[in-house]
């Protein structure tokens, strides 16, 4: 198995892309320049429209008030629109937006996986800077620059926005095979690398397209190189695509349930500093 970079011809963004001796090829396709600029088009001028509005709204149903209660209030207009409505919208919709449901794009970890609020929040901090202060040319240049066309808050983010209308997306779900279950559940999945997460995922949505010989010998070669990242090693005997999905399965099980875990604790803290002090 060789990786190998392909230029996208439509900006200086590279591919990631996994190709095996019988030029079978697993592609990962990042954004490109151009849609990531239409989206941020649409999204960030429904923030400025819905901006300008509010702030013209307010100043003529509001009354008179004092500079300093006028500044705040001004400010948390643009505090709803520029980083409160954002973070929900990309938080709930797991990447998505307006402006992504238009040319077909989603933010995602650099592993694949769906980004989390954390994700999020570091996005719509970073944008203050790199979208609103700089009027986008940061983000521009970085995206221009990058390998996988990642603005600023990507990169301190660990995310970046794949195109997802391709024949990978309507792929079925994958499931934990039934004797790897014991196993998967005991075993440390935590140091394997994101890229090859990605490589593995996408072979197995697409194996069933994919000639026997090379489906055969790309499993091998994805089993080996997960291998030595997972302990202890799959039972003797196991098939790579049924050893490849159980980690895979396993690490999506795992990460749900810590989210599930941070949700939880969060409601809790949420909760106790809603609780009235000494009892009253």
């Amino acid at each position: 198995m060789v990786s190998e970079p392909v230029s996208s011809s439509e900006r200086m963004i590279e591919q990631d892309r996994v190709v095996t001796g019988e030029a079978v090829a697993l592609d990962v396709v990042p954004a490109t320049l151009g849609n990531r600029m239409v989206s941020g088009v649409i999204d960030y001028g429904l923030q400025a429209a819905g901006l300008v509005l509010s702030l013209i709204t307010w100043s003529v149903v509001l009354p008179q008030q004092s500079d300093a209660a006028e500044v705040t209030q001004a400010a948390l207009i643009a505090a709803f629109w520029l980083l409160l409505l954002p973070l929900a919208v990309e938080t709930l919709s797991r990447g998505r937006s307006a402006g992504r449901l238009v040319v077909g794009t989603r933010v995602v970890r650099d592993d694949g996986g769906a980004v989390r609020l954390r994700h999020c929040l570091v996005r719509v901090l970073l944008a203050v800077i790199e979208i609103w202060a700089s009027s986008a040319v940061l983000a521009v240049c970085s995206c221009a620059v990058t390998r996988r066309g990642k603005r600023l808050g990507d990169l301190l983010a660990g995310t970046y926005e794949v195109r997802e209308r391709d024949g990978s997306q309507a792929a079925p779900p994958l499931l934990m095979p039934p004797e790897l279950a014991g196993w998967a559940a005991e075993a440390d999945m935590g140091a394997l690398p994101g890229r090859l997460t990605l490589a593995a995922r996408t072979f197995l949505q697409r194996a069933s397209s994919t000639r026997p010989e090379a489906r055969a010998r790309l499993g091998r070669q994805l089993a080996d190189a997960v291998a030595p990242h997972v302990a202890p090693a799959p039972p003797a005997g196991t098939h790579p695509e049924r050893f490849l999905a159980a980690v895979l399965v396993e690490r999506r099980d795992r990460e749900m349930a810590r989210e599930m875990d941070d949700r939880d604790r969060d409601e809790a803290a949420a909760t106790r500093a809603l609780r009235p002090r000494y009892g009253v």
